[in-house]
């Protein structure tokens, strides 16, 4: 099993901008970030493949965030600017052990983190 832990969440306000973490404790291919406000379905936002070559954005999030990795150092990141109160949820990051086709489906991971909570206020 390969463990992921987010960091970089917080409080911020609309218009500002966060960045998010995520370290692996292991190799993995394809990583993304999924996020689940209160009350509501955990939702893709993000993924890219191990080569960083190609990256896939629901639309609400595409112009607002970028996705990178660092894979010497088995981090993903989250670059979220001009954040709405609509952003705001629980992040998790997620990974797949032996898929690299830069997935969009909940199913389509093998590794979970526990999340990290963004909160933009209005």
């Amino acid at each position: 099993q390969v463990q992921l832990v987010e960091s970089g969440g917080g409080l911020v306000q609309a218009g500002g901008s966060l960045k998010l973490s995520c370290t692996a404790s292991g190799r993995t291919f394809t990583m993304g970030w999924f996020r689940q406000a209160p009350g509501k379905e955990r939702e893709f936002v993000a993924a890219i493949t191990w080569s960083g070559t190609i990256t896939t954005y629901v639309d609400s999030v595409k112009g607002r965030f970028t996705i990178s990795l660092d894979n010497a150092k088995n981090t993903l990141y989250l670059q979220m600017n001009n954040l709405k109160f609509e952003d705001t949820a629980v992040y998790h990051c997620a990974a797949s052990r032996d898929v690299d086709s830069c997935m969009t489906r909940l199913d389509e991971y093998d590794y979970w983190g526990r999340g990290t909570q963004v909160t933009v206020s209005s």
